[in-house]
């Protein structure tokens, strides 16, 4: 039953992680959108103001370079491809969550639970925590350690927080800044 409920925390606090990352990249891929419309709107309007195509040249050259300069910056980052990772990362850890949820506690026999194991494994690999911004890293890793619940290891340690833990499970979050690493943490 521990297992089941360290591993449900688990998916949990990637559920909301990815989530929150998926919000992320959404933002940014609107904040390319909205450019790149304004300048095909830009386009349009000086292309219809003038009847003389020379007159108009310079300010189609300087919209058409604002817009693929925005159109390679979009490519280069590829918010859209990581919004749609995290979003289906977002709903594959939902699901996970939900699976364990519904056993009941005399259900998860080791076969089961190596199997819902493999799953999680499999979903953490897919998961690109790098593309991750630290401020959500660090305030799912805060959510779940104040409410004494387990973070997945890529969380803890790897997002510069330390946890400290008791026998009893997680019991405080500290930031890595200015604490001297000694026997307190265990």
């Amino acid at each position: 039953m521990k297992n089941k409920n360290k591993l449900l925390d688990k998916c949990e606090s990637m559920t909301l992680l990815c989530t929150k990352a998926s919000t992320y990249w959404s933002f940014v891929k609107f904040c390319f959108a909205v450019p790149l419309v304004l300048t095909s709107s830009a386009m349009c309007i000086i292309n219809s103001i003038s009847e003389d195509a020379n007159s108009v040249k310079i300010p189609n050259i300087v919209v058409n370079a604002v817009s693929v300069l925005i159109m390679s910056l979009n490519n280069s980052i590829k918010a859209s491809e990581k919004f749609e990772i995290f979003k289906k990362l977002s709903q594959q850890f939902m699901f996970l969550s939900q699976e364990l949820e519904n056993i009941d506690g005399e259900d998860l026999d080791a076969q089961k639970y190596d199997i819902i194991m493999l799953k999680y494994d499999n979903l953490i690999q897919d998961c690109s925590f790098e593309e991750i911004p630290s401020k959500f890293k660090e305030q799912v890793c805060k959510l779940y350690s104040d409410n004494n619940r387990y973070v997945p290891i890529q969380l803890n340690g790897t997002a510069g927080n330390m946890i400290k833990r008791n026998s009893g499970g997680v019991s405080g979050l500290a930031g890595l800044e200015g604490i001297e690493l000694s026997s307190q943490i265990v």
